[in-house]
């Protein structure tokens, strides 16, 4: 059904401000822009997923939804869009499985500078407070240009938070049909996560234990990216001027991770590379 994360949104402010912050941070530039409706976007193709930033730029239905999710929340992440490979059959499991996707539309782009243009049909479903959006593209997008070192090779994964861990679980495994490959408590951090595998990136679930159970929204929460160079990685944001921790080992063995504390859109982020220490 699913066969990658084509994306993810950021709602934004400042389109102009949100690429700066992203070409520092990815070490990459846009690989597509445009501007519609009232709002304008750039997307950060990484090479298994991309960062589409979207901000509002005059009137106009785009604009107006992005201004709303702004005035709901200010910037955050707050859509996860799937790739699809049978948008028709997608639709269907998605009707059986009580998610009740949107009518399938037609979607068009054209970049800003080239005047290339991306077509797609895409559909759209609940996720419980999360944005969950199916998309078949004609094409791959293309990917975004390296303008600095260590630049980030890709998405490691995205944080989805929940207050209904059983909840989360069936959405992400029984009704999209992700791949749980964790599923797991652990009291020292005070969380249970799950795993979810999309092509080769996680979709991580995580439950605060001390908050309990509850019905409210889950939250598209953070974001980790890969390096293939996780020492100069962290030299090259400190040097742009970015709050950014110490290296220190990663949960996952064999790594090293470090926080972004700034110039991030307020995306809470972590960077991950191999220990080669």
């Amino acid at each position: 059904m699913i066969t990658a994360l084509d994306h993810i949104v950021l709602v934004t402010s400042d389109i102009d401000a949100g690429v700066a912050a992203y070409t520092t941070l990815l070490g990459r530039v846009p690989a597509w822009r445009t501007a519609a409706g009232g709002a304008a976007s750039a997307l950060f193709e990484v090479g298994n997923t991309a960062l589409e930033l979207i901000a509002p730029t005059g009137d106009g239905h785009a604009g107006d939804r992005v201004r709303a999710a702004l005035a709901d929340g200010g910037a955050r992440l707050t859509s996860l869009c799937f790739r699809v490979d049978d948008i028709a059959a997608v639709h269907r499991r998605l009707e059986r499985r009580g998610l009740a996707p949107e009518e399938i539309a037609d979607g068009v782009s054209t970049e800003a500078s080239s005047g290339a243009t991306r077509h797609w049909q895409r559909t759209r479903a609940g996720g419980h407070g999360v944005r969950l959006f199916f998309i078949q593209p004609d094409s791959e997008a293309p990917v975004s240009p390296v303008t600095g070192e260590a630049a980030m090779t890709g998405l490691d994964h995205v944080v989805v938070t929940t207050p209904d861990p059983e909840r989360a679980a069936a959405l992400y495994g029984a009704r999209l049909g992700l791949d749980m490959a964790l599923d797991r408590t652990n009291p020292q951090w005070g969380s249970r996560l799950m795993f979810f595998r999309c092509g080769d990136l996680i979709v991580e679930v995580m439950h605060n234990l001390r908050d309990g159970v509850g019905n409210g929204p889950d939250r598209l929460w953070g974001i980790t990216w890969r390096t293939a160079d996780i020492s100069a990685a962290q030299t090259r944001l400190k040097a742009a001027g970015l709050d950014v921790s110490e290296l220190r080992a990663g949960r996952k063995p064999g790594t090293r991770v470090f926080s972004v504390r700034n110039g991030t859109c307020g995306v809470p982020t972590l960077i991950i590379g191999k220990d080669s220490a």
